[in-house]
């Protein structure tokens, strides 16, 4: 239900910008096929359960002249073989070269943007009379609806092993009568494989957030202790083995904050706590937080904070 409302909620979306998405399902593609199959036989495979693509930018391109954007009710899985196109998947623009493995599923809103002339790719299309391999409860999990689409840029063997998988069940269903069970069963095989890279995937990037969240605690650690006399970022990227410009990025994407607005924030602590519960005078903070001289000080505090120092200490 949830696909639902997310879906009607995109319709109404691309309603509002004039753009009504048409729905691009079997009947559809074949009305646009057909006139071209003599030209195109080559390079698809069509029936009312599955479709085939093994193909040039021209399959894409007939697509295209149907005035997008297109809204799909079926499973898609592909791979781009060669070239590069920019498409919208559910309002995201995304670039898809060499090596890239897509999933689009029920509900997908598509915008093709750009594309290549030596565009290739491989792909199926799982339409509503395919005897689907597993039981609506027993998908992979990538495929359960909890993703509408996604795109994974697979290393070199898993993107053969995907290529493989397609090519097999193209050799299988160019065959007169061919055996369902056998396509059904590379179907399994393909999304399993799809759904095992994308987890694959999904751990990584945990792995890769793990990481940087600890660079960035070991970063505030650091700040607290010495942002009373180290105010550059080299500094700390030095004492954590890394260069400043890659602890720079890992803090701005941890927190939403640069580095050096988190240096500034210690520093602007410590010196409000030594401007209201000490007597120091200006020039002795100053000089404890090693400014150059109290005017550089006075002003760099009242940059950050909208006040003097000496106004602060009245308030």
């Amino acid at each position: 239900m949830r696909g639902f409302y997310y879906l009607c909620h995109l319709i109404t979306t691309l309603q509002f910008m004039n753009r009504q998405p048409k729905l691009m399902n079997f009947p559809q593609m074949r009305k646009i096929f057909e006139p071209h199959l003599e030209q195109i036989h080559q390079h698809i495979y069509f029936s009312q359960e599955l479709g085939v693509i093994r193909g040039s930018s021209e399959l894409f391109r007939l697509v295209m002249q149907q005035k997008p954007p297109f809204c799909i009710d079926d499973h898609r899985l592909g791979i781009v073989i060669q070239g590069e196109a920019t498409i919208n998947f559910n309002l995201q623009d995304c670039h898809l070269s060499a090596g890239t493995l897509v999933y689009l599923g029920p509900g997908t809103i598509i915008t093709p943007v750009s594309i290549s002339d030596d565009l290739k790719i491989l792909g199926i299309a799982l339409f509503d009379k395919f005897p689907m391999p597993f039981a609506p409860e027993q998908l992979p999990a990538a495929f359960n609806g909890q993703m509408r689409d996604f795109q994974l840029q697979a290393d070199k063997p898993a993107f053969e092993a995907a290529c493989s998988i397609i090519e097999t069940l193209w050799q299988v269903v160019r065959q007169h009568d061919y055996n369902r069970q056998t396509a059904s069963s590379l179907v399994a095989a393909l999304m399993h494989h799809y759904d095992g890279l994308y987890h694959r995937l999904a751990e990584q990037q945990q792995a890769k957030r793990s990481r940087e969240q600890t660079i960035f605690d070991r970063f505030l650690y650091l700040v607290n202790r010495h942002a009373t006399h180290q105010r550059q970022i080299d500094f700390y990227a030095s004492q954590m083995c890394l260069t400043g410009r890659y602890l720079g990025t890992v803090v701005s994407q941890a927190s939403n904050v640069t580095a050096k607005e988190w240096i500034d924030r210690a520093l602007i602590l410590r010196i409000k706590v030594e401007l209201k519960h000490t007597d120091k005078t200006i020039a002795q903070i100053a000089d404890d937080m090693h400014f150059p001289n109290p005017s550089f000080f006075c002003k760099y505090f009242r940059r950050l904070t909208g006040t003097t120092p000496t106004e602060y200490r009245r308030a």
